[in-house]
């Protein structure tokens, strides 16, 4: 018998490409790294607005790193990853409240779905340039993800209540603690 596994959270917003790389590696390998990953959706606005920082992509010089890495992190890790044609407006204007608090509503109801739409919405904004705000939008990508019709209606119609939207804004503080504590949204449990 092998030691037991690890529990790795990964505080992660369909907005934030490097959650999305990530996301992708860790979920590649857990089992070979022998972890339970524990995939806690949060809000990567909160998590600035609580840090101090600002998106990197605002940045000049840390925008223009970030298209070069990845440009460079998409042919190593062989993910689809391009920047969406309205950069700005799907980070300032559009955001990504509606889509976290469905993944929030998936998490609670049908957590073995999470990984799949997670990664279906992540598709849909940096791989395909489709939007993730609308209704509409959100529903394919579950859809996609193999959710039925019903059931992905279901979930979207609970984003709007006091239950969701306490558990994304808890989470994204417990995101903002582990910040304090490590620097690392990314966190390992002994």
């Amino acid at each position: 018998m092998g030691p037991l596994p690890r529990t790795v959270e990964l505080f992660y917003d369909v907005l934030s490409p490097y959650s999305w790389l990530g996301f992708e590696i860790l979920c590649r390998y857990q089992n070979i790294w022998n972890i339970n990953l524990q995939l806690r959706p949060s809000l990567i606005t909160g998590i600035m607005k609580d840090s101090g920082n600002k998106p990197p992509g605002l940045l000049p010089r840390k925008g223009l790193y970030m298209a070069n890495d990845l440009k460079l992190l998409r042919h190593h890790l062989q993910i689809p990853i391009h920047f969406p044609k309205d950069f700005l407006s799907v980070m300032l204007e559009k955001g990504s409240l509606s889509a976290m608090r469905f993944l929030t509503a998936v998490n609670l109801e049908h957590p073995e779905m999470l990984e799949k739409a997670s990664r279906e919405l992540w598709m849909r904004v940096w791989s395909r340039n489709e939007d993730i705000t609308e209704p509409q939008s959100i529903l394919a990508a579950a859809e996609k993800a193999g959710m039925s019709a019903e059931q992905a209606q279901g979930l979207l119609e609970k984003i709007a209540t006091p239950k969701v939207k306490n558990q994304l804004k808890e989470t994204t503080e417990a995101a903002c603690r582990y910040g304090e504590r490590s620097g690392w949204a990314l966190y390992l449990q002994p």
